[in-house]
């Protein structure tokens, strides 16, 4: 009688396989295996930052010194009687609220107004989104030009109607929301992708049944549009949230976080202490005072709208 062939990768009937991949396959359920490259790579790059950074914050680490001493928590009690980092944290907070409401209500416009059918729909659909794929050095050098005092367009614009040209990003009053329209123009197309994706799977027999109640188009909008990207919407307002919070990049190519700290963000502020002040331990703390924020501003949101929800 003929013995079964056995399969390619296992042992033959009857033995035991050896080895180190049959003992991971004998220690470790299939699954984790799985997924043991990903939690190796998150461990590294993910969990041990994590890990450093709070031990570093409880530490007097610096670039000049070469041997840290444990200073509990003086960083944080430091850092919370820091004046200059809560007028950071103020800038933060600002351009978090000043930005977040129209690049979520210009989003919603862009994509009704694409989702309605206007004439050529790919084109608005690629000058769009088309921004948001430019990297940020890009951003930051083209609207330098365009904010430019004496050969800006801007400025250009203002004196052909009358109006005396502004110091876009010298003038501690403009300076913010400068940056907030350059941050608009930049960043809108995301939003606008994932409100037209909404809109798109928005059933047809809704618009069809309020079509044979008599509703015309703007009841269309209040009563069947708008409820159905009711979630989609405060996905998308949580998302830019956290985003304008972690806000550096076109702040620091813009302005460096002038006039006199008008624009500094915490985040370029925590860059100051630590990379030009030398202090990695201060600004470790920094960073986990503003870690705990944006978790509390994230907890704040998920429970309104899950409240919402009900």
């Amino acid at each position: 009688m003929s013995t079964p062939l056995a399969s390619p990768g296992r042992p033959p009937a009857g033995r035991t396989a050896t080895g180190p991949v049959a003992t991971l396959r004998r220690a470790f359920p299939p699954g984790l295996l799985l997924a043991l490259p990903f939690l190796v790579l998150f461990a590294l790059f993910m969990l041990w930052p994590l890990v450093q950074g709070a031990w570093m914050s409880l530490t007097d680490t610096s670039l000049s010194a070469h041997d840290p001493s444990f200073v509990g928590l003086d960083n944080y009690t430091e850092a919370l009687g820091d004046a200059e980092m809560w007028r950071a944290m103020w800038h933060t907070v600002w351009f978090t609220v000043v930005s977040t409401v129209p690049l979520v209500a210009v989003a919603l416009v862009m994509a009704l107004l694409v989702y309605t059918g206007l004439p050529g729909q790919w084109v608005w659909r690629l000058a769009f989104f088309a921004p948001y794929l430019l990297p940020v050095g890009v951003i930051g050098l083209l609207w330098l030009w365009l904010y430019q005092p004496d050969l800006g367009l801007y400025n250009h614009l203002l004196q052909a109607v009358g109006l005396d040209g502004l110091a876009w990003l010298s003038d501690e009053s403009v300076a913010l929301y400068a940056v907030v329209i350059a941050t608009l123009w930049w960043t809108v197309g995301f939003n606008f992708l994932l409100f037209l994706a909404a809109l798109q799977a928005v059933p047809d027999h809704l618009y069809e049944a309020a079509a044979l109640d008599g509703a015309g188009a703007w009841r269309r909008l209040w009563h069947v549009t708008l409820p159905q990207l009711r979630r989609i919407t405060g996905v998308i307002t949580v998302l830019q949230v956290l985003a304008s919070l972690k806000v550096f990049d076109q702040v620091y190519l813009l302005t460096k976080g002038g006039p006199n700290g008008s624009t500094r963000p915490v985040v370029e502020y925590l860059y100051d202490m630590g990379f030009t002040g030398y202090r990695l331990g201060y600004a470790s703390a920094i960073a986990y005072v503003f870690f705990a924020l944006v978790v509390l501003a994230s907890a704040v949101q998920l429970v309104a709208l899950r409240r919402r929800e009900k």
